[in-house]
C-alpha cells in the first residue's frame, strides 16, 4: 500500500494526517515530529484553553482576518469553515463553547481535550508518529520521495505533507528544493513604549480605542491595555499583524497615534468638553470624565495638559482643545516589540502563488502538498490561525487520499 509521510506533528500535521488515512483505509501514514512530543502550540493555545477556532462562518468576512492569505484562502473556507471544525470536533466527543468576543474553546477550558481528541483520532486511523525524527533534507527516488531525518535515518514515501509551521530549517530545505520562500517577520506581537502619561497605569483597558501609524495607511480599533512595557490588546495585536513587514523595515522604531474613545475626533469631543462646561462648571476637572475610558487613564491625559485642581468653569477653550486632542490623537513613540504571550506567529513562509488551493498541492515539488504556517499564511488573534491549519491540511488530506487512490 501506499505511504504518506507528514512532516511536522502539529495541528495541520495530525488534521491531514487524520483526514488522508480516514479517506484512504489501508493508506499508510508516517507523522516525522522533531522533538519528543507533538502539538505544542496546541497545548498552550488560548492560555492552555485551546482557542479552537473562532464563529465566524462566512468565507468572504472570515479572510478579513488574514493579513497574508485572505484572498487564496476564499475558496478553502467555502470548502471547510468553522462550522465544519465545530462539527469534526463535535462528532469525535468533544464539545465546544463560543465566548461573547467569537472565539471557540473545548467546554472543559483545557487544551488537552483537543490534543487528546487528535491523538485519539490518529491512533483509530493508524497513523504512526515518529518522534525525534525532524527532516532534515528531501530528494526525488524515482516518483518516491527520499526523507533523510535527524535521527540519522531515512523514509520512503509515495507522497509528503509539510506541516511543519515557522520552521527556518524546512522552509531553507523547501527553498533548496525550488519553492521561494518569503521571508519570515514576526507577527501578532505587542509594542514597547515608555512614556509619563502610561507609566504608571498597567492594566488600564480603553475599550473603545483606534490606533494608527504615522507615515502609513495602517490603523486599526478595538481594546488598548496599558501594560507594563508598553501597549497590548486587541486593537494593537490586529495592527501588529497587518503591519508586521513594514515595523519590521524600521526595527520597530515608529510613532503610533491613539483616539482613545473613537466614538469622537477632536473636534467633536472639543464640543463635547465644552458643553459639559456649561452643564457641570464646578465639578472637578479629574473626577467627572465624559469619555468611555478608565478614571486612572483620563486622570494621566488631564494631567499631561491641564491644572490637575481645576474645575471644569476655570477651564479655558484652549484647554479644552488641548484636552480633547490628548484624547483623540494622542502620539506615542515606540521602540521595540514584545511577544505576545507565547503565541509566537510569524508572517513569511512558501509563496502562495506556488500552491494550488483548491487541493494544497505544490506547484513546484511532484506528490507534495502544504498546509498551514508554513505557508506564507498569518491571522489576528481569536482562532483564526488554527482555523487556517485545520482548513488546509484537511483539504490537503483528501486531495492526497484521491491522489494516491487514483495510483494504485
Amino acid at each position: 500500500m501506499a505511504k504518506l509521510v507528514v512532516i511536522g506533528g502539529g495541528a495541520a500535521g495530525f488534521f491531514g494526517a487524520i483526514r488522508a488515512a480516514e479517506c484512504l483505509p489501508g493508506l499508510e501514514v508516517w507523522i516525522l515530529e522533531k522533538s519528543g512530543h507533538t502539538l505544542s502550540k496546541v497545548r498552550i493555545s488560548g492560555g492552555g484553553r485551546c482557542n479552537v477556532t473562532h464563529a465566524c462562518f462566512e468565507p468572504g468576512e472570515l479572510v478579513q482576518y488574514y493579513p497574508r492569505g485572505h484572498r487564496e484562502l476564499r475558496g478553502p473556507f467555502s470548502a471547510f469553515q468553522p462550522g465544519d471544525t465545530m462539527q469534526w470536533f463535535g462528532e469525535r466527543g468533544v464539545e465546544l463553547k463560543t465566548e461573547e468576543d467569537g472565539r471557540i474553546f473545548p467546554v472543559t477550558d483545557k487544551s488537552s481535550t483537543i490534543v487528546d481528541c487528535l491523538e485519539e483520532s490518529a491512533g483509530k486511523a493508524g497513523v504512526r508518529v515518529l518522534y525525534r525524527s525532524g527532516a532534515v533534507g528531501i530528494s526525488r527516488m524515482g516518483e518516491r520521495w527520499l526523507v533523510s531525518t535527524g535521527a540519522a535515518s531515512e523514509v520512503i514515501a509515495d507522497a509528503l505533507l509539510i506541516t511543519t509551521g515557522s520552521s527556518p530549517q524546512v522552509w531553507e530545505m523547501l527553498r533548496k528544493a525550488g519553492h521561494t520562500i518569503v521571508e519570515p517577520v514576526p507577527s501578532l506581537f505587542t509594542f514597547n513604549c515608555r512614556d509619563a502619561r502610561i507609566n504608571e497605569l498597567p492594566g488600564v483597558v480603553a475599550p473603545q480605542a483606534e490606533v494608527s501609524i504615522l507615515s502609513t495607511r495602517h490603523q486599526a480599533s478595538g481594546p488598548v491595555l496599558v501594560t507594563h512595557w508598553g501597549f497590548s490588546g486587541p486593537g494593537i495585536l490586529k495592527l501588529s499583524a497587518w503591519a508586521a513587514r513594514e515595523l519590521a523595515g524600521v526595527n520597530y522604531d515608529f510613532t503610533i497615534r491613539i483616539n482613545w474613545d473613537m466614538r469622537y475626533d477632536s473636534e467633536s469631543l472639543a464640543e463635547e468638553l465644552a458643553a459639559i462646561r456649561q452643564r457641570e462648571p464646578r465639578k472637578q476637572l479629574l473626577t467627572f470624565s465624559p469619555v468611555n475610558m478608565p478614571l486612572r487613564l483620563w486622570v494621566s491625559l488631564v494631567t499631561s495638559v491641564a491644572d490637575p485642581s481645576a474645575r471644569w468653569s476655570d477651564t479655558s477653550n484652549a484647554t479644552l482643545r488641548r484636552l480633547a486632542e490628548a484624547v483623540c490623537c494622542a502620539e506615542f513613540r515606540i521602540r521595540g516589540k514584545s511577544t505576545f504571550k507565547e503565541e509566537f506567529v510569524t508572517a513569511g513562509g512558501v509563496a502562495l502563488r506556488e500552491v494550488d488551493f483548491r487541493t494544497m498541492a505544490s506547484k513546484i515539488l511532484p506528490s507534495c502538498w502544504l498546509a498551514g504556517e508554513v505557508l506564507d499564511i498569518d491571522a489576528v488573534t481569536g482562532g483564526f490561525n488554527f482555523q487556517a491549519a485545520w482548513t488546509t491540511s484537511w483539504i490537503a488530506g483528501g486531495a492526497i487520499a484521491r491522489h494516491l487512490a487514483h495510483q494504485s
